[in-house]
């Protein structure tokens, strides 16, 4: 299954302005990872989109499970991968991802897409 996404970078940075959003959408490793990376909109966006794109091949949306439960982490170069936490780790416990994740000045857009994990190869 596929999924991609795309939003206009400068909704999600009025959407940043509020607490409650960066705490019900982000995990703790995103808000640091976006601090840490200069508290960049195109980076929260990027994320954003990417927890939709994943939401979108697993097929659901958020059914059952909240945005927060799809992490969005970062490799060493940067390259970004999944880790579902939560309800979305107990109703889809054996899928993996590849992800990509790009950004213009206006727009951040996500593909996501399920592969087997290592481990059922």
């Amino acid at each position: 299954m596929l999924g991609t996404d795309i939003i206009e970078i400068k909704r999600v940075a009025k959407s940043a302005e509020n607490e409650s959003f960066l705490k019900g959408v982000y995990t703790e490793s995103e808000r640091a990872y976006y601090a840490e990376h200069g508290s960049k909109a195109e980076t929260l966006a990027g994320m954003f989109c990417a927890k939709e794109a994943v939401s979108k091949a697993l097929g659901c949306g958020f059914t059952g499970f909240k945005p927060c439960d799809i992490e969005i982490l970062h490799r060493d170069g940067g390259a970004p991968y999944v880790r579902l936490t939560g309800n979305a780790l107990k109703l889809f416990p054996d899928v993996d991802f590849l992800l990509s994740v790009s950004h213009c000045n206006e727009y951040a857009v996500a593909v996501a897409l399920i592969v087997p994990q290592a481990n059922m190869l």
